[in-house]
């Protein structure tokens, strides 16, 4: 192990994510006229000042932000941090019927008011980050609201688990896709995956009993369901009775879930959970790293659907990787982990990074060509992915000696 790269690792991480991410979020993405942040710029940081805003975009941004001040205690991150909270409580909140709006206008007004647990998710996940940071009480306490009516209106009595979306009064909806790239189908693992990550979050600072019986099954759901027991590879998509309906591997939802998987236990705090999701976590990378990994022009496959690999290489699973592969090193001392870890790192500066105009790029092809015609900022690019990964990998290696 070589103690000087991972010190030279931190000291870039912390740079990145100072100098870059965070600096570009608060330099270019702050819409000072309506409230909030844009919701579309260009790689060449154009701004479309009248592109609808998501609520994934706000949230993820509130986390990003609420962690940044809670880590280096700078009043520039809270202030970001509390503009986005402001607009999610003003604007993405439903006042009527509770949870939150999918979608508003550039000026703020609801346009897709549908309740999709995915975004609802990503409002807890933001809102305890901003009360981890503050204190403010009036976050967690929507925060918990927010879980009340998953727990309510989503949660499957029968078979277990979360159906993916209702209308705005909770009644049921006829598309209850995140995109139209997926099947319109009850259960999908990328909810299931995020609402672990909020309910993660969550109980951290609320240790309810109730609620712990309700974070404890979802850890075990994903074990029992959603992870292949034969490839240790997540199934995508179900049916209500857990059936996987589409043959689809997704390198990035794998190693983020091997790892988000793991800390969600050790936040349980159950010993016999541990030891379970440790297994299928090291399993995960594992998979991850034989099959996964571009070993020609670097970086991390997207996905394959029906046997075809796709041909682009998305921003979120090089980020992943990064803290999956650390994750697996810190689980079994195997340095091929710490080693790719190191590879990635420099593919992403390499390829990623948008040295002209800050942040990263979103797409990329095969052989690492930038697609130019997707955003640098719109609902789901956001500095949450790649702002993590840097977070996490100063806290990581800060305990490698």
């Amino acid at each position: 192990m070589d103690i000087n790269y991972i010190e030279k690792l931190k000291e870039d991480a912390t740079t990145e994510l100072k100098d870059n991410i965070l600096a570009f979020w608060m330099n270019n993405t702050l819409d000072l006229e309506n409230g909030g942040i844009y919701g579309k710029l260009t790689n060449s940081n154009k701004i479309d000042k009248k592109a609808p805003k998501g609520c994934i975009l706000n949230s993820r941004v509130l986390w990003t932000f609420s962690n940044a001040y809670r880590t280096f205690k700078d009043e520039k991150y809270l202030k970001v941090a509390k503009i986005t909270y402001d607009y999610l409580i003003k604007y993405f909140y439903d006042e009527e019927f509770k949870g939150l709006y999918w979608m508003v206008d550039y000026k703020g007004n609801p346009i897709d008011v549908k309740k999709q647990m995915y975004n609802l998710s990503f409002g807890i996940y933001g809102l305890t980050e901003y009360y981890r940071a503050t204190g403010v009480k009036e976050a967690l306490d929507k925060a918990i609201e927010i879980y009340q009516v998953i727990e309510k209106y989503s949660y499957d009595e029968k078979n277990k688990g979360y159906i993916e979306a209702l209308e705005r009064d909770w009644s049921k909806i006829s598309d209850s896709r995140l995109s139209y790239k997926e099947p319109n189908c009850s259960k999908t693992m990328n909810t299931h995956l995020h609402i672990l990550e909020s309910y993660t979050n969550l109980y951290r600072v609320w240790k309810d009993d109730s609620f712990k019986l309700k974070f404890k099954e979802l850890i075990e759901v994903i074990m029992d369901h959603i992870i292949d027991h034969n490839t240790y590879q997540f199934k995508l998509f179900f049916n209500d009775d857990w059936n996987s309906l589409e043959d689809v591997i997704s390198f990035g939802h794998d190693i983020e879930g091997s790892w988000l998987l793991y800390e969600a236990a050790l936040i349980l705090g159950d010993s016999e959970v541990i030891e379970k999701a440790k297994i299928f976590s090291i399993k995960m990378a594992e998979k991850v790293y034989a099959d996964g990994i571009d070993r020609e022009k670097g970086g991390l496959y997207n996905e394959i659907k029906d046997g075809k690999l796709d041909s682009h290489k998305a921003w979120w699973p090089q980020a992943e990787t990064l803290v999956g592969f650390i994750n697996a090193f810190e689980l079994t001392g195997d340095e091929k982990f710490l080693k790719e870890t190191y590879k990635m790192w420099d593919y992403i500066q390499r390829v990623f990074v948008n040295k002209e105009f800050g942040e990263w790029y979103s797409v990329v092809s095969l052989e690492g060509k930038v697609i130019e015609e997707v955003p640098k900022v719109e609902p789901w690019k956001c500095p949450y992915h790649n702002g993590r990964c840097c977070f996490e990998i100063i806290e990581r290696l800060n305990k490698i000696k």
